[in-house]
């Protein structure tokens, strides 16, 4: 009686990675980006937040076990940027991780690339996003409001976030296709820059709408006084606004204008 040899099972292919990641996952790791800060911690910040944004590319990048889990555990470290202009970082970190799945680099180029941008980054971002885009889209709504009335609410809703989403994407692409390079690119972008004119509109938004209401205020207080207080509530503004240029102290110019607004009520 013959004995049959004992089948030996197939060994399972072996795993290799995309030369390139498929649009789909692009799309996914830029969404889920977007809730960079849903799960914020004191201890690692954003930590989590990148994990999970990274984590579709880095499923097609390694094959479930050790590999996979030193992947993430590497984006688990602290992580701390602006969070709009953390998708620029996002995207540099799915361009490192296909190289070093393709073993063209060591996984600490990209624990590097984390480390080195997000401080700067963050700067770059607060000083662009909080301190010019939302001042800027704020005042000109606001200088809005007696033409649309509750209606600027929207504009300014509206107006921001096509902003804030465009420049979003533009720098996920930006740090996507160029890794490394990403620091020259944005700095070709020349946000400061930017800034600074929003921040002029900011000014010319906030005078016009205080010239508004100056001009209205004086037409409906009435008596002999009334041009003469709109017209110096006017002069109060565009003095205030050399000073500011000039670069004297706020608090110097709040006492100012402190001082002229009693001396209005004294004597008016």
């Amino acid at each position: 009686m013959s004995v049959q040899p004992t089948p030996v099972p197939a060994a399972a292919p072996a795993f290799t990675p995309p030369a390139r990641l498929s649009r789909g996952t692009v799309l996914r790791v830029f969404l889920r980006s977007l809730f960079l800060q849903a799960s914020w911690n004191p201890k690692g910040m954003q930590n989590l937040g990148l994990a999970y944004a990274v984590y579709p590319a880095l499923e097609r990048l390694y094959p479930p076990g050790p590999q996979r889990e030193a992947a993430v555990r590497r984006h688990l470290v602290f992580f701390n940027t602006h969070p709009y202009v953390a998708a620029a970082i996002v995207g540099g970190v799915v361009n490192h991780e296909q190289k070093i799945a393709r073993g063209e680099e060591t996984p600490d180029r990209v624990v590097g690339f984390k480390a080195a941008l997000m401080g700067p980054l963050a700067a770059l971002g607060d000083g662009f996003f909080w301190l010019s885009l939302k001042p800027a889209v704020g005042g000109l709504c606001a200088a809005m409001v007696p033409l649309l009335g509750v209606w600027a609410v929207v504009l300014f809703l509206v107006l921001y976030n096509l902003v804030h989403l465009l420049l979003r994407i533009r720098l996920y692409w930006l740090g996507l296709s160029l890794g490394d390079r990403l620091v020259e690119a944005v700095a070709r972008v020349n946000l400061p820059a930017k800034g600074a004119r929003l921040r002029g509109v900011a000014a010319a938004s906030a005078g016009g709408l205080a010239a508004w209401l100056a001009v209205s205020f004086g037409a409906t207080a009435g008596g002999t006084w009334a041009p003469f207080l709109a017209v110096g509530c006017l002069a109060v503004g565009v003095l205030a606004y050399v000073l500011v240029h000039r670069r004297v102290p706020t608090y110097v110019v709040l006492y100012v204008a402190a001082g002229l607004a009693c001396a209005a009520g004294a004597f008016l």
